[in-house]
């Protein structure tokens, strides 16, 4: 088991700024694939963004240039950067961690994962 917890969720409006954090606990975090999907009311779970031990990264295409994600392993960390953020990236963001090599894009690349933090962009 890896225990996640995710926070820095909230209201913010269209065009703001968002971080969220998510802690990790465990003694190989610095070998961890971490990542972030999201879920919006009545879709399914998708891929946001991942970074691998040496922090090479991956986004999904809706979210490039917009959100950044980085980690700090001395505190096992990873951070979701949200920039000008818009209505459609409303959603439960969830931070996971992939127990193998390689960045992974589906849930199911992921063993472990937060409780998740509600994100909400008003118009």
């Amino acid at each position: 088991q890896v225990p996640l917890v995710e926070s820095g969720g909230g209201l913010v409006q269209a065009g703001g700024s968002l971080r969220l954090s998510c802690a990790a606990f465990g003694r190989t975090f610095s070998f961890y694939v971490m990542g972030w999907f999201r879920q919006a009311p009545g879709k399914e779970r998708e891929f946001v963004a991942a970074i691998t031990s040496d922090s090479s990264t991956e986004y999904t295409d809706s979210v490039k240039g917009r959100f950044t994600i980085s980690r700090d392993n001395a505190k096992n960390t990873v951070y979701l950067q949200m920039n000008s953020v818009k209505p459609e990236d409303t959603a439960v963001y969830y931070c996971a961690v992939r127990a193998d090599w390689g960045i992974g894009t589906t849930p199911n690349d992921y063993a472990y994962w937060g409780q998740g933090t509600q994100v909400t962009v008003s118009s």
